[in-house]
Formats: structure tokens, sequence, C-alpha cells
């Protein structure tokens, strides 16, 4: 092994451990989670649509090697955060049957895999909508009041920590697949449309009990594996145009977080902002221990994802932890490790 990557190694492993020794008491009760498949721990398995990952080899890294519908090897982000908060070390999904209300008391997510915050976005594989996905948690809010008490649980829905992870798919799966919002939109039209959404939907949120909210931005879209593979006039390099769009996204993301924060009373809105250390990742692999950036584990990991990552097929790399991402379009979990990690450096820090 060489210095450069031994170098690499020693840094993922003292990440690691500086993550899982941060169990302190926790400064938030809860994390609850509002998102696509970054962050959908398996609420898709409970619905009819094909945008699902219960099966082998997703999971073939997660705790007892099973498949939960976490489009990964293992954990996700928010698996990380809840444990770097002094909970659980993985945040249930809402529907899961296996799972009740004193799981879901310190954390859950209501998460549907090819969601964004378009509606049309979540026609397009008929998953969970963001608005389905917030009146599932008026639900779970019902729920926690019966189980712990009223005053309980309010207190442990104003102090909780609300992330979300949106956006993505109404680029990739809608905007840029399909002709209806095109029509309707040019990209920077699109862009304003979903800041909207993401302004009252954090508005929502807000009238509702929530104070410490994080949004998440979008992460470099055109060095997503299945984008780089149809990339041949780039010579499968990352798509630029893609990235740029993420950028002006992000930035008008953050404009509505100061813009809320000024406005909203007691609201403490953060951007969680994956761009900068993905992209770090993906022109330093080497640094974090990585081989591969430009196809995934799965299959060929050209185009691969959901049930195109077969458990039988050949192709399917036997070390997760030397790519960056597991399929066409999702990290692996020592990714996900590293994001969660800078971002508990970053803006996580003052909640955390």
């Amino acid at each position: 092994m060489g210095t450069e990557m031994f170098k690499g190694w020693l840094l993922i492993l003292t990440q690691f451990l500086v993550l899982s020794s941060i169990v302190v008491e926790a400064k938030v009760p809860a994390v609850i989670v509002f998102g696509d498949s970054s962050v959908d721990a398996g609420n898709n398995n409970q619905i009819p649509t094909v945008a699902r990952s219960n099966f082998e080899p997703y999971g073939r890294d997660f705790d007892g090697g099973r498949p939960t519908g976490r489009f990964s090897n293992g954990r996700i982000p928010t698996d990380f955060i809840s444990q770097a908060a002094g909970l659980q070390p993985f945040v249930p999904a809402y529907l899961d049957p296996s799972y009740r209300i004193s799981d879901f008391a310190q954390g859950v997510t209501f998460a549907s895999a090819g969601s964004g915050y378009d509606n049309a976005t979540s026609d397009v594989l008929s998953v969970i909508s963001l608005w389905k996905q917030l009146e599932y948690y008026k639900d779970y809010r019902k729920k926690l009041g019966a189980y712990v008490g009223e005053e309980k649980a309010s207190k442990t829905l104003s102090e909780a920590l609300y992330m979300t992870s949106l956006g993505t798919n109404d680029f990739m799966e809608n905007y840029y697949t399909l002709p209806d919002r095109r029509s309707q939109y040019n990209v920077d039209q699109y862009q304003h449309f979903l800041i909207g959404i993401a302004r009252n939907f954090t508005k929502t949120l807000y009238s509702l009990g929530a104070r410490k909210i994080s949004l998440g931005a979008l992460p470099p879209m055109g060095c997503l594996p299945l984008e780089r593979t149809t990339n041949f006039a780039g010579d499968h390099e990352c798509v630029q145009s893609y990235n740029i769009v993420a950028l002006a996204f992000n930035d008008k993301l953050k404009g509505v977080v100061e813009e809320l924060n000024k406005e909203l009373p007691g609201i403490r809105l953060v951007l969680s902002n994956p761009y900068p250390i993905m992209m770090q990742i993906v022109r330093n692999p080497s640094l974090y221990g990585f081989e591969e950036t430009a196809i995934a584990c799965c299959a060929t990991g050209m185009f691969e994802m959901g049930y195109a990552c077969g458990r039988y097929n050949p192709f399917t790399c036997t070390d997760a932890n030397k790519y960056v991402f597991w399929d066409s379009f999702h990290p692996t979990e020592k990714t996900n490790l590293i994001i969660a990690q800078r971002l508990l450096k970053t803006t996580l820090s003052e909640f955390i």
C-alpha cells in the first residue's frame, strides 16, 4: 500500500473513530428526516414502486448484512448524524412495519426514493411526495403525543433536528428527462419554482413547531456515474452543465436560509452542503483511500441502480470501500460517512 493511500485509510479510520465516540448527552432529542433516496431507510418498501433497494447486494455492509431499503451497501448520512447526536445508530423508516412509535421517539425518516420538491417528480416513479411526507409527519406528531404525553412530545419536536435532502431527482429524473417541465420553464425558472416550494415547506415545518432545520443542498449531479457514462462527447468526465445548475440552485437555497433566519423568530436554519466535499473526493480520491470515482461498485457500475443491481450480477465489486459510489446514483457507506463527518464539523456543529 502506497504512502498516499495509507494516509487516506488513516484519515477514514480517524473519522470513524471520532464519529463513533461522539455519544455524549444529546443536544437534540431526535432527528427527523424528509427527502429522497439519499435518506430513505425503507419507506419505499411499503409502496407499489420500482424505486426499491430491499434486496441484495444492497445493505451487504449494514448491520447483519441485510438489505433495508437504503440505497447503499450500508448506512446513509442521517444514520451517522443520529449516532453522532448520541441517539440511535440509524434512523428508521416511518412505514416500516417492524418499528413502532417507541422506535421513532429518537428519530424517524419519511423520505422516499425518487421524490423531490416538485410533486411531478414523485409521480414519475409513483413514490411519496414531499407533501405526503408532511402528512405522515403530522400523523407521527399525534402518535408521539399519545406515547410520551403532549408536553414531552411538544418539547421533543421543538428541540429535534429536522433534515431534508431533496432536489437531485427534480432535475435528473424530471426536468432533464421528461418534457413537461422543460416546456413550462427554462432551467433558471425551474430552480426558482423549486426554491419557492422549499421556502413554503420550511415555513410549514416552522408553523408546526420545528426550530432546528437543515436544508440539504445538491451534490455535484454531473459527477454521478450514470451521467459520466452517458457523457460520450465529454470523454466520460463530469457533466459540467449539471454541476453548474447544482451550484446555482445551492446559492438560491442559501438565500432562502438567510431570508427565513431573519423572518421567522427563533428559527435556526442552516444549509447542509455536500457539494464541496463530494467534489474534493472526486478530484482527489486517493486522499480518502478511494480507487474508483467514475464507475460504481454495483454491477458494471455504469448505469445500474435499483433492480438492475441484482444479487447475482457477476460484476459487482468485492470491496465497496474502494469506490466513491455504490450504484450509478448513490454513494457507498464510506462516502456517506465522510459526508456526514464534514457536515457535523461545519453546518451541523451548532446542533450536535
